[in-house]
């Protein structure tokens, strides 16, 4: 597990329009690689033991309103709850969502056994400002812009200049350039994101990309297909 130290808001400089405060320190986490299978169904919860839990937190309090609303994905009255907390720019994120993700959501979120939400826990200013972008879609187009954030990563998150290669992902949400601008520079969105982390960060412990909370049970790290389907399957 990497820790590194809160990134001063200066790192976004030209990049990313509009000052951004500080993050909280965070860490991300090795991520496992799902072996995928092109037969429905997609994962195979029998061919993995179901990793213990590192925690638990109260779902109550889990479910309760954050700063930000909730996007749901998948079945809302699902008997299986997935809370993912993640950071635009992890890359163990970004392994989770193009390997464990699309099976997960045909076998489980697709038919309404379990939903799944993701909230905001940016690592650094970069990531915050993908985040915001998402946010400013809509909450209709929230989810395809997270998606597309994360399959693009490589182009942004590392480029010198990330707002021409951020544009132009915004500008397939269907953002104007001044949108875009006024995205970034929205100091009271820029707020409720970083009190999403903050309280994922003090009431549930978070201090991990990714960590996900299953029915409340806590994990920090990646899991794979069949490893999450393990879990799930516990709880149905």
């Amino acid at each position: 597990m990497q820790r590194r130290s809160a990134l001063p808001a200066l790192l976004l400089g030209v990049a990313l329009v509009g000052a951004v405060t500080a993050l909280p320190a965070v860490a991300q986490t090795e991520a496992t690689a799902p072996a995928a299978s092109a037969s429905a169904p997609k994962t195979n919860p029998s061919a993995a033991t179901a990793p213990e839990p590192q925690g638990k937190a109260d779902v109550a309090k889990l479910m309760a309103s954050q700063a930000l609303p909730d996007v749901v994905i998948g079945n809302a009255d699902a008997p299986v709850t997935i809370i993912e907390y993640a950071s635009m720019t992890c890359s163990h994120c970004r392994d989770f969502h193009s390997e464990s993700y699309p099976a997960i959501k045909a076998d489980y979120l697709d038919t309404g056994k379990a939903k799944l939400i993701l909230r905001e826990f940016p690592f650094d200013p970069r990531a915050l400002g993908a985040f915001m972008l998402a946010r400013c879609a809509g909450d209709d187009k929230r989810t395809a812009m997270v998606d597309v954030l994360f399959d693009q990563q490589r182009e942004w998150a590392g480029a010198e200049n990330a707002s021409v290669a951020l544009l132009k992902i915004a500008q397939l949400a269907g953002m104007t350039q001044d949108q875009f601008t006024a995205c970034l520079q929205d100091t009271e969105l820029q707020g409720k994101i970083v009190a999403v982390q903050k309280a994922g960060q003090d009431e549930f412990g978070v201090n991990a990309t990714p960590t996900f909370f299953i029915n409340g049970d806590k994990y920090a790290g990646a899991l794979s297909a069949d490893e999450m389907a393990a879990v799930i399957e516990k709880h149905l």
